[in-house]
């Protein structure tokens, strides 16, 4: 199963009770927002978050970002009304925290359609527990409406009684688990965020690291990140240069009835192919979405 290309390279979380971050997202370069209900809102804003959040949503004027709504959890005594609000709008997605099971998401998809959301309506995961991580396969395997998984490092970092380390060594597995789990049902994954915002080049190393590992793109707490994730987890223009190349040359090749195919010295297979048409598209969508911006 093949993740269509949406960029997400950039998904950055904004306070639902914060207007002015709702009006600022809507000319900030990053792919995606998660409007958040959840851990950036404190109690006693959470029902102004919600009413904020639900007008952004019909004022529009976000342009082709993708935009996800994070929902308190159901053991909150918010979590029902969020996506009772949340379904009917024109968000693209709910993000649903700490998710461990797959009945979790059929619970959040039941009351999904009770309240009307429409079926482009996609859930997103919040990977954060220990109990997500040994369960990643059957929450990735549970519902078509699963479209992504957002890594939760803070939180899992915390419950592993672990530590928050340059090389993220104690998160590992952890986050290769979700990998597996995600790319084998055909779901997009993001990795979690870099709390130190004085700290340029951890973030930028981080980055790079989770593109090695495999994911799509980050979360992030600020702004001034969103330009260093577009940039790191964008396809390089040499990448794509050499993807055209190789798609063009197995083509002919295959024409002509040949079995191998050499470029540069180098032995192209298919699947260099798929990922190279993989790479185009993810660049054709990132264009698509700047020029809509």
């Amino acid at each position: 199963m093949t993740v269509r290309a949406r960029p997400r390279r950039s998904v950055l979380y904004m306070p639902g009770s914060n207007a002015r971050a709702l009006e600022k997202g809507r000319s900030l370069p990053a792919d995606a927002l998660i409007l958040d209900l959840e851990d950036a809102v404190a109690p006693d804003a959470k029902e102004t978050a919600r009413r904020q959040i639900v007008e952004a949503l019909a004022a529009g004027g976000y342009g082709a970002r993708e935009i996800i709504v994070r929902v308190n959890g159901f053991d909150s005594p918010w979590g029902a009304d969020d996506v009772a609000a949340i379904a009917p709008t024109q968000a693209d997605a709910i993000l649903l925290p700490k998710v461990e099971t797959a009945a979790m998401v059929l619970d959040l998809e039941a009351r999904m359609d009770a309240a009307g959301a429409p079926a482009a309506m996609g859930i997103m995961c919040m990977m954060e527990t220990p109990l997500g991580m040994l369960n990643a396969q059957e929450i990735a395997a549970s519902s078509e409406r699963v479209t992504c998984f957002v890594m939760g490092t803070s939180d899992l970092v915390k419950d592993l009684q672990a530590e928050h380390t340059p090389e993220r060594l104690p998160v590992l597995t952890s986050l290769g688990l979700c990998i597996l789990a995600a790319r084998a049902y055909g779901k997009a994954i993001v990795d979690g965020v870099h709390l130190d915002l004085s700290d340029d080049e951890g973030f930028a190393a981080h980055c790079r690291q989770g593109r090695e590992l495999g994911f799509d793109g980050k979360t992030l707490i600020h702004p001034k990140t969103v330009a260093k994730a577009n940039e790191v987890f964008a396809p390089s223009g040499e990448e794509v240069a050499w993807s055209h190349k190789i798609i063009t040359a197995h083509a002919e090749a295959t024409a002509a009835g040949q079995g191998v195919v050499v470029v540069d010295g180098k032995l192209i297979e298919n699947l260099h192919v798929e990922n190279a048409k993989r790479l185009v598209a993810l660049a054709e969508a990132i264009s698509d979405l700047e020029s809509a911006a």
